[in-house]
């Protein structure tokens, strides 16, 4: 269980963070309810849809609260304009596992972007090392948060429900 906890707190982290990577520079996307499906392929880790409800403050918070765990684990952490979007390229190290990732990020971010991630791993417990990942984060506006939910709010799958707010307690989730 305590597993399955970390790896939904290290892929909450690799969502938002994918989705807000050095976030003054990216747009901020249309308040309202957001559906994100992530999809992987050489991983153990299944597809799965949340929803993320937020706001504008909310996804300036996440900059201010992401950026700094990212400069703690990333050595590299570079955006750049491109003609279609953004390209993202970043070294992070997480509980022993080293990870270099490029991601192409494309949309309007006010009705749909996508985030192409493809990363190496190396180090870490077995079956980690020298693995190869893509990962593709498919976002789309909904519409509306909806009436029990709050800013920030994000519903993953089987229903559990916390709050980027609460970055702190996701914090205690990652692997040390």
């Amino acid at each position: 269980m305590t597993r399955k906890l970390a790896l939904l707190g290290l892929v909450a982290c690799l969502v938002l963070s994918a989705g807000r990577a050095c976030a003054d520079d990216l747009p901020v996307r249309k308040a309202g309810l957001w559906e994100m499906k992530l999809i992987t392929t050489g991983s153990p880790m299944p597809e799965m849809t949340m929803q993320h409800c937020t706001d504008e403050t909310v996804d300036k918070e996440m900059s201010n609260n992401v950026s700094p765990m990212a400069k703690q684990i990333c050595t590299k952490q570079d955006i750049k304009k491109t003609a279609t979007g953004y390209v993202s390229d970043s070294e992070c190290s997480v509980a022993g596992v080293s990870t270099t990732s490029h991601a192409e990020i494309t949309g309007d971010f006010n009705s749909a972007y996508t985030v192409k991630t493809s990363s190496h791993a190396q180090g870490g417990v077995a079956g980690t090392a020298g693995r190869d990942t893509t990962m593709t984060l498919q976002a789309k506006w909904l519409g509306a948060c909806k009436a029990d939910q709050k800013p920030g709010d994000i519903v993953m799958p089987g229903g559990f429900k916390m709050n980027v707010r609460d970055m702190d307690k996701l914090k205690a989730l990652l692997p040390k």
